[in-house]
């Protein structure tokens, strides 16, 4: 079956699906299968293997999640109690309501507070600039910083709804790790370094490229308008003042896999508990109630198309992950994890058949068909491979 993985990954790579890719098929006991096929960087005939460094983007989310549910367990955070008892600015969030005439924001307070159940669930009103027009119009007006400078002042932005009242996907998971921060004393990546990723073996993933990550990092494409795919620079921010725990980590494939096997066995890798079952059991359900995942719309062109994964299919959300409420074409059941990362790269965690996977390509914008279509065949030949 290895074999069939390879070929399908090959032959994705030979029809443009990416200039490179890596992926991994695991379940509960190790790795079924990893490799990579194409180029780290077009034209560079560095070859894309296992040991591929990647910006991972919305990958993390899933590693901060795992890092605040530690930090419930010891009763250190809560899920429901005011987020702003923590940050205290999310005390001071208001809901955008609209512009007035004059073009000036109209604004007012939340009726209920921000909780953290709210951040990891996309439910808090905290949306991203990529997908929201409100979000754009009000930076613009304020002269705010981008996201991506890392600014703190950069998460401070409105409510586009009250809270728990809606989903949509933004930066509370952000503001999740700089609760992770402000109750550990440390930096989320030394957090990461001491409770998860350091005591999983991930050695490989930070918020910094290691000297040794640097080496083995593949660079980001875009993809243009005729199809074709050219080599992109996206300068790293001047002056960054927090360690994104909504996106900001760089990581290999074989490290995820780890992630991916402690989230399979209950909270444990070979011997290492990092999570007690019941929290991963709790992660895995849906705390959105009758709310729905719905389709990312685009602001932002060279960022992301319009995105959604399984259209028509009703997905909610757990601690912090995408749930199919009902089996897909890839064969995966209904209450499979998952989620992605910008630069088109995806996962998933099938706890009741005890597999999973992730994929990475590094390309933009997100959404991408060929790239996404290159990962389902691996998905689908997992399934396969179980029938």
């Amino acid at each position: 079956m290895s074999n069939r993985y390879q070929e399908i990954l090959n032959a994705g790579i030979e029809s443009s699906a990416a200039p490179g890719a890596v992926a991994i098929v695991v379940n509960r006991d190790g790795v079924v299968w990893e490799g990579g096929a194409g180029e780290r960087v077009l034209g560079s005939n560095t070859p894309m293997t296992p040991d591929t460094v990647g910006a991972i983007f919305s990958m993390t989310k899933a590693i901060t999640g795992a890092a605040a549910m530690q930090l419930v367990e010891q009763g250190r955070l809560n899920l429901d109690t005011p987020a702003g008892d923590i940050c205290p600015w999310l005390h001071e969030a208001r809901v955008l309501e609209g512009f007035n005439d004059a073009g000036d924001a109209i604004t007012r307070p939340p009726n209920t507070p921000v909780t953290l159940r709210h951040l990891l669930t996309h439910t808090s009103g905290f949306t991203y600039e990529i997908w929201n027009a409100n979000e754009v119009r009000w930076r613009e007006l304020t002269k705010a910083s981008s996201l991506f400078t890392l600014e703190n002042s950069a998460l401070q932005t409105p409510l586009a709804f009250d809270p728990g009242t809606q989903w949509e996907y933004g930066t509370g998971i952000d503001w999740a790790g700089k609760m992770i921060e402000a109750v550990s004393g440390m930096t989320l990546g030394e957090y990461f370094a001491a409770h998860l990723t350091g005591p999983l073996g991930m050695t490989d993933t930070a918020f910094s490229h290691s000297p040794s990550m640097l080496e083995r990092a593949a660079g980001i494409h875009a993809r243009t308008p005729d199809g074709s795919l050219v080599p992109m620079e996206i300068p790293p921010p001047e002056n960054p003042e927090f360690e994104m725990g909504g996106g900001g980590l760089h990581g290999t494939m074989s490290d995820y896999g780890k992630f991916i096997r402690m989230i399979l066995n209950d909270g444990e890798l070979d011997g290492t508990r990092v999570l007690e079952a019941e929290t991963i059991q709790t992660m895995s359900e849906n705390h959105i109630g009758p709310l729905r995942v719905k389709e990312l719309t685009t602001v932002a062109p060279p960022f992301s198309n319009n995105a959604e994964f399984f259209p028509g299919e009703p997905k909610s959300w757990g601690l912090t992950f995408q749930i199919n409420e009902t089996e897909v074409h890839t064969g995966r059941p209904a209450g499979t994890l998952m989620w992605a990362g910008l630069a088109n790269s995806f996962y998933w965690i099938d706890r009741k058949n005890g597999i999973g996977g992730a994929y990475m390509s590094q390309i933009l914008p997100f959404g991408d068909e060929k790239s996404l279509n290159l990962y389902y065949e691996i998905e689908s030949a997992a399934y396969q491979s179980i029938a």
